[in-house]
Order: C-alpha cells, then sequence, then structure tokens
C-alpha cells in the first residue's frame, strides 16, 4: 500500500515537473531601442512580472523568474515614468505567450500559434520617458461593429472625431471590439492606428471562441491580437487594472455566459495588489457591470471578493460597458463594499450607440442615441494625482453639449397643462444639483425621477408612425434613464417666447449649461 502511494506520489510530481518550466529575463531599458537586451543596457529593479496568478520583482539587475505552464502568457507591469514599446498598430507589447502547440486548430477562429520550447531569456523592453501625474486617457465602451459598414460608421463618426492634446497618453476599449465575428479584430487595429496612441483592450462577451470548451480557452483568438485578457500597468500616480470578467461557459448551466472571474484571476489582482500603494488611484476597467445585486447577471462572492480586495485603498475607480447605456453606479456597505466612501463605477455609453441604429444623417452616419437618451459618444478620463474626474463626448458635437432639454413648443397662456419640462444630462446621477429658470428669474431644483427620456421616444415615435421607409435600422425601445430630471412648464408669464436655461453641478463640481425655448399663447 505504501510502495503504491509512493509510487503515485512520485508519478504526479514527475508529470508536474514535466508540464511547468521556469521562464526568466530582464526588464530592461531600451537604450537604443532596437528591441533587444545588449550587454550594456541595464535593467530596471523593482518591476512587477506576472505569469497570470505570481507576481514577481525584478531584483536589482532588472532580472525575474517565473513559474510556467504550457498555455501561460507572461506579462509586464509597466512601472510609472517608462513607456512600452508599440507594434505598428499601437498595441503595447508588454507580454509573451508560452504555448508550444498552439491554441485549438478547431476554433472558428483562430488563435495563438505554436510558440514551440520556452525562450532561455524572455525580456522585456521599456523606454523612459517624462511621465505627467495629470494626464487624459480616452475611453470606448463597445465598438462592436458586426459588419465592415459597422466599422466604417465606427470609423468616421467616432475614431475621427477624436481631439488629442498634449496630455492624451493613451486610450482603452471596454470589451466588444467586435461583435463575433473575430476576423474583425484586425480591422479594428488598422482603424484605431489612426489615433497613434497606445491602446489597451478589454475582451468582452462578443469577443469570445464560443467554440472553447472551458473560460481558460475562451480568449484565445483575444489573445492573439491583443496581447493578453487579464493585465495592469502604471502612469504616474495611477494603476490600471484589465479583467476578464465574463465566465464562459456559464459554469451554472453550461450555457451563455455570467459576470465573474476565475480563481486564478482573483489571484492575480490580490498578488498585484500587494505592490500598489494604498495612496495610488486603482482603476479597474472590466466589461460587465457589477450592479446586479441579484446574482442572476452577476457572481456575487467574486464581486465580495474584489470588493475586499479594494477596500483599503483610498480612491478607485471602476468602469465598464455592456449596457449600450450610460450609467453612474455607486456600492455601499449595504452592497458589501467597506470603504471609506463609495465604491464608483461608470458604466460608459458606447462608441456604437444603440447598435448603430436610427435615421442616417447628410453623411450617411446613424443617429446611435442610446435606449436612454444618450447620444452615441465616448469618454475623457482625466487623471489628476491619485484623484480623476470624466468628461463624456457626444460623437460630432461640441464638448459643451452635456444634456438634452425636453419642453413643449406651446403652453396656454395662464391655462393648465400636464406637460414638462424634462433634463436628460448624459453624465449624471442621482446626487448631482440640477436647476433651472425662465428668462433669467429665480432658479428652481429640479426633480429627479427615474423614466424613459421624452426626446428619444419623440425619435422612436417617427419611426412608427411614418408611412414610409426611414433610411437606417429603427432602434431599440426606450428604458428608464438613471439621469433624468423634471420640472413644471410656468404658464404665468406673458405671452410669447421664454427662455428655458438649466444648470447642472455634477459630482466632480464641474456646472454643465443648457438651452431651449417655449411659447405661451393666448
Amino acid at each position: 500500500m505504501q510502495k503504491n502511494l509512493l509510487f503515485l506520489i512520485l508519478l504526479f510530481s514527475s508529470i508536474l515537473a514535466y508540464s511547468q518550466q521556469t521562464a526568466k529575463g530582464y526588464v530592461y531599458e531600451d537604450a537604443n531601442r532596437n528591441g533587444k537586451k545588449d550587454r550594456r543596457e541595464a535593467g530596471i529593479p523593482n518591476v512587477s512580472v506576472s505569469n497570470g496568478t505570481d507576481v514577481v520583482l525584478t531584483d536589482s539587475k532588472g532580472f525575474y523568474t517565473l513559474p510556467v505552464n504550457d498555455g501561460s502568457t507572461i506579462f509586464v507591469i509597466k512601472p510609472g515614468g517608462y513607456k512600452t514599446p508599440v507594434d505598428e498598430n499601437f498595441i503595447p507589447r508588454f507580454y509573451y505567450h508560452h504555448k508550444p502547440e498552439g491554441s485549438p486548430d478547431s476554433f472558428t477562429y483562430k488563435g495563438i500559434s505554436p510558440t514551440g520550447s520556452l525562450p532561455k531569456s524572455i525580456d522585456f523592453a521599456f523606454h523612459k520617458q517624462d511621465e505627467p501625474e495629470n494626464f487624459t486617457a480616452v475611453i470606448f465602451g463597445d465598438p462592436q461593429p458586426y459588419s465592415i459598414q459597422d466599422m466604417d460608421y465606427f470609423t468616421e463618426k467616432i475614431v475621427n472625431d477624436v481631439v488629442k492634446t498634449d496630455k492624451t497618453l493613451f486610450g482603452i476599449s471596454l470589451g466588444d471590439i467586435a461583435g463575433d465575428n473575430l476576423d474583425l479584430h484586425p480591422v479594428y487595429k488598422e482603424r484605431m492606428r489612426r489615433l497613434q496612441l497606445p491602446w489597451y483592450n478589454v475582451m468582452g462577451n462578443h469577443d469570445m471562441n464560443y467554440d472553447a470548451p472551458s473560460d481558460e480557452l475562451s480568449d484565445e483568438t483575444f489573445k492573439k491580437n491583443f496581447g493578453s485578457a487579464n493585465y495592469a500597468f502604471n502612469y504616474g500616480k495611477a494603476h490600471f487594472i484589465i479583467l476578464d470578467n465574463i465566465l464562459y461557459p456559464d459554469p451554472r448551466d453550461g450555457k451563455g455566459y455570467w459576470g465573474g472571474y476565475r480563481e486564478d484571476q482573483l489571484i492575480f489582482l490580490e498578488n498585484n495588489l500587494k505592490h500598489v500603494p494604498k495612496n495610488k488611484l486603482v482603476v479597474l476597467s472590466q466589461h460587465i457591470h457589477m450592479k446586479d445585486n441579484s446574482g442572476g447577471s452577476y457572481r456575487l462572492e467574486d464581486r465580495q471578493r474584489l470588493f475586499d480586495l479594494l477596500k483599503d485603498y483610498e480612491n478607485v475607480l471602476i468602469m465598464s460597458a455592456h449596457t449600450h447605456l450610460q450609467d453612474q453606479i455607486e456600492y455601499t456597505e449595504a452592497d458589501g463594499w467597506k470603504g471609506k466612501k463609495p465604491l464608483h463605477e461608470y458604466n460608459v455609453g458606447t462608441t456604437s450607440g444603440d447598435w448603430y441604429s436610427g435615421k442616417l444623417d447628410e453623411k450617411g452616419l446613424p443617429d446611435a442615441t442610446m435606449r436612454d437618451g444618450t447620444p452615441q459618444g465616448y469618454a475623457f478620463l482625466n487623471i489628476n494625482g491619485n484623484q480623476y474626474d470624466v468628461d463624456y463626448k457626444v460623437a460630432g458635437r461640441e464638448s459643451e453639449y452635456q444634456m438634452n432639454i425636453f419642453a413643449p413648443k406651446v403652453v396656454p397662456h395662464k391655462g393648465r397643462t400636464t406637460s414638462q419640462i424634462m433634463v436628460n444630462f448624459f453624465m449624471g446621477s442621482q446626487n448631482d444639483l440640477v436647476e433651472y429658470r425662465i428668462d433669467e428669474g429665480g432658479w428652481r431644483k429640479m426633480h429627479y425621477v427615474s423614466a424613459p427620456d421624452l426626446n428619444y421616444l419623440t425619435k422612436l415615435l417617427e419611426w412608427d408612425f411614418t408611412e414610409e421607409l426611414l433610411p437606417g435600422r429603427r432602434p431599440s425601445n426606450p428604458v428608464n434613464s438613471t439621469h433624468v430630471w423634471i420640472g413644471p412648464v410656468p404658464t404665468d408669464l406673458p405671452a410669447g417666447k421664454h427662455t428655458i436655461e438649466v444648470r447642472v453641478t455634477d459630482r466632480y463640481g464641474k456646472t454643465h449649461s443648457g438651452k431651449r425655448t417655449y411659447s405661451i399663447l393666448e
């Protein structure tokens, strides 16, 4: 009996030793930028390197060692003050896939080609740069093209709309890079090249290999095109984390997907955060929002473990997309969050808007307003030391355009009306202060409601009452918006045209304004 047990232990140990190897190499400053470590090029100490679970620091010479298995991705976590080299499409080169046999050949969309034996040294190059503590990142939600035409819409309306400044350092796309057709990933990269910005990508549920038998293999094509589905990097006083939070196939029934994380992802997060000071701003980007307290769309024990790992950090921002809406979510103790202040999740409006639906304009581009009344657009994340604020940019409009105001065109003089003034402040949340006044009169506070946006309903009714087919595709049915306010329409003013002026003070203390007119008739 003891001999048999000893034999099994030795057999298991030999199998483990065969599959597990040691990766080693240097993180170094590539002074001549030739992409290889030359003898005189210095290593960079105290840089984090990971195999997807373990996170180690380089020694005084920039040297590291890590255990790896067949299928591991080794990646370096960019330190502040250094620039990661990028490929021809501006995808950061921070990773090495160790996949000797390559991805499964049976997949519809191809993954990683066979990499062969583990190299003797896996080195990661960096270039030193002056890195400001105050900077801006461009944030895209769900490009999600299903066709080349959709990709053309995305390119013309979103990519070509972005205006960079000296403070714009990089960008992040929050998943659903493609709409199931993963052959569009390379096309997306080519179009994004126009921005000339290092671009980090999050995996979405429409970026998965649906023929994968397990979640570990569901990101093979994504990894081929973008590097890793789980990683991190530093800029200034901010630490950025990217996580794939889609479990596929759904572990509950083997069908569809579920929001959450594998155990190895949570171990990586825990090990990574051991090297992140508590006074740093932590920005976590993932695809699916965590708002569901029922557990139906998100595994709550995973969310709680995430909350527990982040609770001691002074400033945390979570960014997600997926919903094709815009929402400011706050988690408190009632949700399991135990930090000193509520945890903010910004569910970003999408670059595809309402899946490229709506009327076509004079350029042949779809309106694409989302179901909550948020126009198609993207965001700018502004980092100021370890603080942040966010600006939303409506595609094709001036940056000051931050709200839609609905009001009747005419009301009766001193008459009764059930009409209301409704304001949709696209970046709003329940705690924002929204006020309005008529003709420079006194300011009145507006009432927050959860309701469909009346401007969006007006657009939708045009499709349903038309007697001729409209160019484009009918938008989705409306949902209750999380950023609308209402107020009564005054009718006791003199007959004639009157101006409604709205001002909003948002969560960051910024003030926004908008105007609209209506008429009082005898």
